[in-house]
């Protein structure tokens, strides 16, 4: 009998937790939809095919890279290094191109590839070394920074071939931009990682209770390793797209890019404290950040103002998170 009622109460609280999950992503797409409609009302230039499309390739970048970070904080940890990352990335892999004459293919795979051994590093230092996540991370923030600047001697890289614009700027038939094709590509990938394969499952496990992940055989520091490079190959690609939407490799790139990525992953409604997020909600929340920073440029909205609204959204998106893990527990008591 205590059995049966221990079973009960299990299949409750995870019924519940994925019910909160639900409604944490209809209230980010609630207020994704007000945004919109708001913005089509107070701009007549929002809803032109031009601003939709820059709208869609703007959002690339952020999005790309929030789905790593998704990962990475389903594993209770974070990465502040993506934006420095994405920097050094695109710089070398246009490089790549310009210096040593590689096709563009390669050379966004190297870009790609440059940002996954960074997260490699980051990963190593965490699993292996026992470095807190953000102290880890915020080195390789600064180191990666460093490294663009040297190679690059802090200026920007140009001569890049006509058809790396692309990746960045091109549209398929039918007038879909590349970029948001690129999107649905990752997120897809991302959704399959998380729901069909076990470095999801141990994802979620790791981050729900690091402990428990361990006495049931999950071998972490393998797994969060993988996180890590997962994010750090991500936002390398990031890179590679912003440097595409430029046509050069720009070394100052990236900066305070952690913030939005973080907030997109968070309002979507991946938890700081591990063990929830999904990647739709994640696209939800990167769409949210770059319909507000688009709003704000066509409202004419002091760019400084958009900072502090991103902030604000942040606050609002962890409190409410703190809030829902309360009623969580109280009702699982």
């Amino acid at each position: 009998m205590s059995q049966t009622t221990a079973t009960g109460r299990t299949l409750g609280a995870t019924l519940r937790e994925h019910l909160s999950d639900v409604v944490s992503q209809l209230a980010a797409a609630g207020a994704l939809i007000v945004v919109f409609v708001f913005l089509s009302i107070a701009s007549p230039n929002f809803l032109t095919a031009d601003n939709l499309f820059n709208v869609g390739t703007q959002t690339a970048v952020t999005a790309v890279i929030a789905i790593g970070m998704t990962l990475v904080i389903i594993t209770a940890g974070i990465d502040l290094s993506v934006g420095s990352v994405a920097a050094l990335s695109g710089v070398m892999g246009v490089m790549m191109m310009v210096d040593l004459g590689l096709p563009v293919p390669l050379a966004i795979l190297g870009g790609t590839l440059v940002g996954a051994v960074c997260g490699l590093v980051n990963g190593l230092l965490i699993s292996v070394a026992g470095l807190n996540p953000f102290i880890a991370t915020l080195g390789m923030l600064s180191v990666a920074r460093g490294l663009v600047y040297i190679v690059s001697d802090a200026q920007a890289v140009f001569g890049t071939p006509d058809s790396f614009r692309l990746l960045g700027q091109g549209v398929f038939v039918g007038g879909i931009p590349i970029p948001v094709v690129v999107i649905l590509v990752v997120a897809v990938a991302g959704y399959v990682v998380l729901s069909r394969t076990k470095l999801g499952r141990y994802a979620y496990a790791i981050g729900s209770n690091v402990e428990a992940a361990r006495l049931s055989g999950i071998p972490i520091r393998r797994y969060l390793t993988a996180v890590y490079v997962i994010s750090g190959a991500l936002a390398g690609f990031g890179g590679m797209i912003a440097s595409s939407r430029v046509a050069s490799g720009q070394p100052n790139f990236g900066m305070g890019l952690e913030l939005d990525v973080i907030a997109a992953a968070v309002i979507g409604g991946a938890s700081l404290f591990g063990g929830q997020g999904t990647v739709l909600g994640t696209l939800i929340g990167a769409f949210l950040i770059a319909l507000i920073r688009n709003g704000a440029v066509l409202l004419d909205v002091n760019i400084f103002y958009q900072q502090v609204i991103i902030g604000v959204v942040i606050w609002l998106a962890v409190m409410w998170d703190q809030y829902r893990r309360r009623r969580l527990a109280a009702a699982s008591e």
